[in-house]
């Protein structure tokens, strides 16, 4: 399977991608903001679709319609944006001018399947080394605000009772899931960036209750996804999206099992034992 180049990078992309979506997922979780990411997705699609159509690179226009509509967003507040309505709206028009440019675009087919469910196997060289950078540099960003992400993540209260830049912190982290968002899209595709994004941080969320661990369990399981996906893909010539979405779904719901187990087991040995009567039999 490494004999081949395209399956080298497919690897090399997927376990960066994998491994920053899987980090910065925790902190999407933690701040409700799925939905956002999945509105930036449909977004990016929208944006790659232009950049087909000037006759660009796809990752550029993905950067460039997801970066705007984070300033946006940051701009109206996530309180607003969060509204049903809002995104209902948003995503429409932005699905439907994807539709517009690649109707325009003399590449229609093969580009508008691997936009909207990814193309990982497709990866070039050069590919790979913007996608490590982005990751390297959203991981860093990550890394360097972790303290205060963290605080305002899991306590927004005592974040914003200590004085923290609460609004500053936002329309930061907006920015880099923008960027994340971006690198996804070209993995699993603008219709299954929640499976990277979401479902390997929600998994860890039932596996500990430690932040710091809970980002290494999202990592591990979503890179795992990967592998297993990329290698399912390519000895039996199903897409490769599938796979990473299907175990990442299976991994989600033998994690909700495991703490479903745990619960009910913790809550049997707390219960009191039932007293006996004199003269009973158990």
């Amino acid at each position: 399977m490494f004999e081949y180049d395209f399956m080298r990078h497919a690897f090399a992309a997927g376990t960066i991608v994998a491994v920053m979506c899987g980090v910065i997922g925790v902190f999407v979780i933690a701040r409700n903001l799925s939905f956002i990411a999945h509105t930036f997705s449909h977004i990016g699609f929208s944006g790659a679709s232009f950049a087909v159509y000037m006759g660009w690179h796809p990752l550029a226009g993905l950067l460039l319609f997801t970066v705007s509509s984070a300033l946006a967003v940051g701009r109206m507040g996530i309180k607003v944006f969060r509204r049903d309505v809002s995104i209902s709206v948003v995503l429409s028009i932005f699905l439907g001018l994807g539709l517009l440019f690649l109707s325009l675009s003399s590449k229609q087919a093969s580009t508008m399947f691997s936009l909207l469910f990814g193309s990982v196997v497709g990866i070039s060289t050069k590919d790979v080394w913007e996608l490590t950078s982005l990751s390297l540099v959203v991981l860093l960003l990550l890394a360097a605000g972790y303290r205060m992400l963290k605080f305002d993540s899991f306590d927004p209260l005592g974040a914003q009772a200590a004085g923290l830049p609460i609004r500053f912190i936002s329309v930061g982290f907006l920015l880099l899931l923008s960027v994340a968002v971006a690198e996804a899209v070209q993995i699993v595709g603008a219709l299954l960036v929640f499976t990277l994004m979401t479902t390997p941080a929600a998994a860890a969320r039932y596996l500990t209750q430690s932040v710091a661990k809970m980002i290494l369990c999202s990592a591990g399981l979503a890179v795992l996804g990967v592998w297993l996906g990329l290698t399912l893909g390519y000895y039996t010539n199903a897409p490769v999206s599938f796979y990473i979405t299907a175990l990442e779904g299976i991994f989600y719901f033998a994690a909700l099992g495991w703490y479903s187990m745990r619960e009910k087991m913790q809550t049997n040995d707390a219960s009191p034992a039932p007293s006996t009567a004199p003269g009973t039999v158990e």
